[in-house]
């Protein structure tokens, strides 16, 4: 979860689960602030785990305990994929679904006289994000620009939710996304990261359906003078060969991936509906590597997938290691009402928080071995914040002395302290 709204105490907007949610919190804000809306509090849910339901509502309970006279405003995925929940707490003004969070008139008089407005996702197909309502919101407040190039999923793994909260997958055009990053460039940003529920589908509905390495490797032709291009997190099923030849070819495409994983067991992979098996993934990393050896790899695990044995959250746990991965996110299994995988014979409870620690174990010993191995090296960091910058690879680095947010500098790694690298300026 993190808070938004620095600077505008009446306005702001809190964003739970991915950099997607972030990024369209900003175009919340501004669609609500054009609306006329004061003393309000958006709050940009997250439906990937019950857990992430949880602090929505937590979060939401003690904003009014807070703040009696603000009006709350519930959106994202799980407002989209249970309105009626959120529409019987008293504490709640208005439930917004996310085809409607960046809606001309949203957050006007009529939207909280009619108190619910969700329309079916899978019904209609709204189009990504409007472009430019998020610009001058994230100017004020972030040290890169997001530019959502991609929502929505036709995939439909086993225990996701997502795809009932965000529709069919659909692309924001290339002559579109390139007048985003160029407005980027001329606003300052030295960073613009690619987003989207699905981000290696880009395309496939477009005419000619182009895969994602020609976004790419248009935005970096015809944006000569950005400095620094990231991709979000993107599925391990597929790495298209233009994308692996910009990887290779392009440096100032950042040599990171996140890639949603989730098991190191075929197995669980196919009861996951996964599109990809074990091998795939390490031959996909070994081909990153082969294109772009400095190239760091994150990934999404989760643990106590139903019917996961011992055997098979060794070969998940194994893999971390195999696929030499610096940056793991772990998910302990969270069933979700309406998905096959909560009609499955579950892991006890007590099983699957206990590998998920183990993973987390494991994780944190793959940062260490990733920061040992930055130790001595001068890398070049994005300034994040006060005496916080973040390298190429997403090396997160803490620095002494100034520089403005977004700012790129030169970092000399001294050593580190197990989650961060500590750098000097040079």
């Amino acid at each position: 979860m993190a808070a938004d709204g620095e600077g505008a105490p009446t306005l702001e907007a809190v964003t739970f689960g991915c950099r997607l949610n972030t990024h369209e919190s900003d175009a919340a804000l501004a669609r609500a602030a054009a609306d006329g809306l004061q003393d309000a509090i958006i709050f940009n849910t997250c439906a990937v785990t019950n857990e992430a339901v949880r602090q929505a509502r937590q979060a939401i309970r003690k904003a009014r305990r807070e703040r009696p006279d603000a009006r709350l405003v519930v959106t994202g995925c799980a407002a989209q994929i249970d309105p009626d929940a959120f529409a019987a707490m008293p504490e709640v003004d208005l439930v917004l679904g996310n085809a409607r969070k960046a809606a001309a008139g949203a957050y006007g008089p009529a939207a909280f006289a009619r108190r619910v407005d969700v329309e079916d996702i899978m019904a209609n197909r709204p189009p990504p994000a409007a472009p430019g309502l998020a610009r001058d919101a994230a100017m004020r407040r972030r040290a890169r620009a997001t530019v959502e190039v991609q929502n929505g999923c036709d995939h439909r793994c086993t225990f996701c939710i997502i795809p009932f909260g965000r529709g069919a997958a659909r692309s924001t055009p290339i002559d579109q996304t390139l007048a985003e990053v160029r407005s980027a460039v001329a606003r300052g940003f030295n960073e613009v990261v690619l987003t989207g529920v699905d981000l290696t589908a880009w395309g496939q509905d477009l005419p000619g359906a182009p895969a994602l390495g020609v976004l790419v490797e248009q935005i970096l032709r015809c944006v000569p003078h950005l400095p620094r291009l990231r991709l979000s997190s993107i599925d391990a099923a597929e790495i298209d060969p233009v994308l692996l030849g910009v990887l290779r070819d392009e440096p100032r495409l950042m040599p990171h991936l996140h890639l949603s994983l989730q098991s190191g067991d075929d197995m669980i992979l196919k009861r996951m509906k996964r599109r990809h098996s074990r091998a795939q993934a390490l031959g996909l990393v070994a081909d990153v590597r082969a294109a772009r050896p400095e190239a760091a790899f994150g990934a999404d695990l989760i643990a106590g997938f139903p019917t996961e044995t011992d055997a098979m959250f060794e070969e998940t746990r194994s893999l971390i290691v195999e696929a030499g991965l610096s940056y793991v996110h772990v998910f302990p299994f969270s069933p979700r009402p309406g998905t096959p995988a909560a009609r499955m014979p579950p892991v006890d409870r007590t099983v699957v928080k206990a590998r998920a620690q183990a993973l987390r174990v494991e994780a944190a010993a793959a940062l260490t071995r990733h920061l040992d191995q930055r130790v001595g090296r001068t890398l070049k960091g994005l300034v994040e914040g006060p005496g916080r910058a973040r390298a190429e690879d997403f090396t997160e680095i803490a620095f002494s002395g100034e520089a403005d947010p977004g700012a790129l500098i030169r970092l000399r790694i001294v050593g580190h302290d197990g989650t961060r690298a500590q750098g000097c300026v040079v």
